[in-house]
């Protein structure tokens, strides 16, 4: 459920619901385009999730983005993923370029994991956005890291700038992308002989009607992960168990997020044509006590 393709949100107002209401009933009509277009090779199915539309309120996002960070502090994210970041950087890359940030996700943790080896002192983290988040952007260029930057102008996935070397990581967004955006952050990666991590911990592997079981679980277990969300708002509690809507929200979208994550075979679909002489690729898994299904990773090195 990351931000890399959030735009500008429509005015509130008067309009907002039944403005809302037209994109429903638009992004409808696109969803049975896309079903009985999409390739007959992936099980993915592009729906759409709530947070990534234009109107989506920008206070209830934030709210489902706090609650998302608890969930990847309670689920140990950062500790899955540091050996797969060294990995990634290998003996002499020191520099991470995280796509896709949003408000930062688990990488910053991360990092601060492989810092604490003494071989690893100098790692530093680059958060990037298409759309960078202004408050995270102010808050993390203020906080004193030197090893820790949000970089302030916009960061396309596919076409990252030539001076932004280093390790690239998409957490909890490459599902985000259809197959053919897709294609191209991988190819751009590969073109520019940088190594290349996405993970995510969203689950596709369940047959499909299994999806929308997410649904009801996700709700209820809303209310509970909500206890962990660290600073709890007023908004955030208003608004999770007040007038409950970001339960449904957070339901929705990450029962979307399945059938939107990439299968290990569709991942080797995207990779057709980008596994060369001087790249090569792994895809595997990596389990967790906190999850019934260990979480999919892509892992590109080049040689």
């Amino acid at each position: 459920m990351a931000q890399c393709h959030r735009m500008k949100k429509l005015a509130n107002g008067s309009g907002f619901f039944s403005s809302s209401l037209q994109n429903l009933r638009k992004y409808d009509a696109n969803l049975r385009t896309q079903i009985k277009h999409r390739s007959n090779r992936m099980k993915r199915i592009h729906l759409f999730e709530l947070e990534d539309l234009p109107w989506f309120p920008d206070g209830i996002r934030q709210c489902m983005t706090n609650y998302l960070q608890a969930l990847h502090g309670i689920m140990g994210t950062a500790t899955l993923l540091a050996p797969i970041v060294r990995r990634g950087l290998g003996n002499e890359n020191r520099q991470i370029i995280d796509l896709c940030s949003g408000a930062g996700g688990p990488m910053i943790d991360t990092v601060k994991m492989i810092r604490a080896d003494s071989d690893r002192l100098d790692a530093n983290l680059i958060l990037t956005d298409l759309y960078p988040h202004g408050r995270v952007s102010e808050s993390i260029m203020s906080s004193g890291n030197d090893w820790l930057r949000y970089e302030s102008k916009a960061v396309d996935a596919a076409n990252v700038p030539a001076e932004l070397t280093g390790l690239r990581t998409m957490i909890c967004s490459l599902h985000h992308m259809r197959p053919e955006i897709a294609k191209s952050i991988l190819k751009d990666a590969v073109a520019k002989k940088q190594p290349f991590l996405a993970l995510e911990i969203s689950d596709n592997s369940p047959p499909i009607l299994l999806w929308w079981l997410a649904i009801p679980i996700g709700f209820f277990f809303t209310f509970v992960m909500t206890l962990w969300v660290r600073p709890l708002s007023l908004k955030q509690v208003v608004f999770t168990y007040i007038i409950p809507i970001v339960p449904i929200f957070i339901a929705w979208d990450g029962a979307v997020s399945n059938a939107r994550t990439y299968t290990k075979s569709d991942l080797a679909e995207l990779l057709i044509g980008l596994e060369t002489e001087d790249y090569a690729w792994e895809i595997d898994t990596v389990k967790t006590p906190k999850l019934p299904t260990p979480m999919l990773y892509l892992l590109g090195l080049p040689k």
